[in-house]
């Protein structure tokens, strides 16, 4: 399949994308992440090994776009929200938070 990723056009074929990606390790996912294998890649990464260009030359998007179109199963970057509130609590709260609220006596 053509496709265009920082303004320079590549023909990916699934099968390639995959035998690229053996033997590479996963880095941590802190964005958008793509499944090749049983293993959850960043797509940058991804995008980095195929392309072989620096990460900063292309977007998530433009990637995850490419990667979509060959039939792999893309996830959206986790909110940020959720991991900052369980930052700002303390270890009691955030242990309470995990145990859940007892309910309410009734009088």
């Amino acid at each position: 399949m053509r496709c265009v990723i920082a303004r320079f056009p590549f023909d990916l074929v699934k099968h390639e994308v995959q035998e690229s990606m053996k033997g590479i390790k996963p880095e941590p996912i802190t964005g958008e992440s793509v499944i090749i294998g049983r293993r959850h890649y960043p797509v940058k990464q991804v995008g980095e090994v195929i392309t072989r260009q620096d990460r900063r030359d292309f977007t998530a998007a433009e990637v995850t776009r490419a990667l979509t179109r060959l039939g792999f199963t893309c996830n959206k970057a986790p909110a940020l929200a959720a991991a900052d509130t369980v930052a700002a609590l303390t270890p009691l709260q955030a242990a309470s938070a995990m145990l859940g609220t007892p309910a309410a006596h009734q009088v």
